[in-house]
């Protein structure tokens, strides 16, 4: 089911930021030949308007658009050679290669704006200023360690704790987290504790037998915990709110990036920290488990983070196209095709070796 959901929301952020290109392309003027729902092979036309063909393809990773001279090598001679991208000027192509990250900025900033409407789950530290409502904060999990005592009890993240206890200490209810640590920690060694939590509204009880990890002195059962509530703002606040939150990942994404990037120049990059595909599709799982407006947060993120990649000036990615067109706007000098498509090639080549390597971590954590 991850995995499934991963692909889908791959997918529909991947088209939203394709057809960012493609409709400020058409509004430029300049033909869009093809619109693509997933990647070739080819499995059939859907429909043509205009000169633009829409397909469906078989790799179901998002989609793409093929804009007429967007690629330096293609031949753009005979009719509508005034049509091509290569033919605007530097501006509008920047406008165009840049109109995919403004849209999944614009789709980030819609989903978490219907967040804040709907109410969005937050720390109760961080409940933000005006918001409408605020509910009795609930101790919910929010992960759970692979093969730890609450993993093999059947605990999931979004869990919420009603009471906790065992013979030697009262079950204890209004929780917080460091009222269940305290009752964790004083349990007697090989003593069970008995949890009573709430699930998607139905309410279960299991008993937990804490363990010691390691050289630890205070025992565990594998879990995060966190007091959250629900904040809910009106119509128009709610749209500010959504804006200020999403340029705040925004930035926050960048610095982070940044930070990273700057690490790998000098050889102390962590690649264990970063998420590959099979890591986010199970990021995505966690977030279906809390509920339906944790998965909206989770798909406003990826959607800021996809942003932020593509603005990164390395080849393949539409910061490096964005950056050859700053070099040529200085320069007053075009790259050579050839000169160009061994840089895109290249490029990416580069990107789908970190991709392998990112995997590997990735499957390597889960053994």
């Amino acid at each position: 089911m991850a995995i499934i959901l991963f692909i889908l929301i791959v997918c529909i952020l991947i088209l939203v930021h394709e057809f960012g290109h493609f409709i400020v392309a058409k509004k430029f003027g300049i033909r869009v030949d093809e619109f693509g729902i997933g990647f070739p092979p080819r499995i059939m036309r859907l429909f043509k308007r205009g000169e633009t063909e829409y397909t469906l393809n078989w790799i179901p990773f998002g989609g793409f658009v093929k804009i007429f001279g967007e690629n330096p090598t293609d031949d753009v001679k005979g009719i509508d050679s005034e049509r091509n991208f290569s033919q605007k000027t530097r501006l509008v192509q920047a406008v165009v290669l840049f109109a995919g990250v403004f849209f999944n900025l614009l789709f980030a900033w819609g989903i978490l704006s219907v967040g804040f409407m709907v109410g969005m789950p937050t720390n109760i530290s961080s409940i933000p200023v005006g918001s409408l409502s605020s509910a009795i904060p609930e101790l919910t999990i929010t992960s759970v360690v692979p093969g730890s005592p609450a993993s093999n009890a059947g605990l999931l993240p979004g869990d919420v704790l009603i009471a906790v206890g065992s013979a030697q200490n009262q079950i204890s209810k209004d929780l917080d987290g460091q009222t269940v640590i305290d009752i964790i920690t004083t349990t007697p060694d090989k003593k069970p504790i008995e949890f009573v939590y709430e699930r998607k509204g139905n309410e279960k009880t299991v008993e937990i037998t804490p363990i010691k990890e390691g050289t630890a002195d205070h025992q565990t059962i594998g879990v995060t915990m966190d007091s959250i509530v629900t904040v809910q703002f009106s119509f128009f606040k709610s749209i500010w709110q959504g804006a200020k939150t999403t340029v705040f990942m925004f930035w926050d994404t960048a610095k982070s990036l940044g930070g990273l990037l700057v690490n790998a120049v000098q050889g102390d990059a962590d690649l264990s920290t970063i998420a590959g595909p099979i890591g986010i599709a199970g990021i995505a799982g966690d977030a279906y488990d809390f509920g339906w407006v944790y998965l909206l947060f989770f798909i406003a993120l990826i959607s800021i983070n996809l942003a932020v990649i593509n603005l990164i000036p390395f080849p393949a990615l539409d910061g490096g196209r964005l950056f050859i067109i700053l070099i040529e706007s200085i320069t007053k000098r075009k790259i050579k095709p050839n000169i160009f498509a061994l840089i895109n090639t290249v490029g990416f080549i580069i990107l789908i070796l970190l991709m392998v390597v990112i995997t590997f971590h990735d499957i390597k954590n889960l053994l």
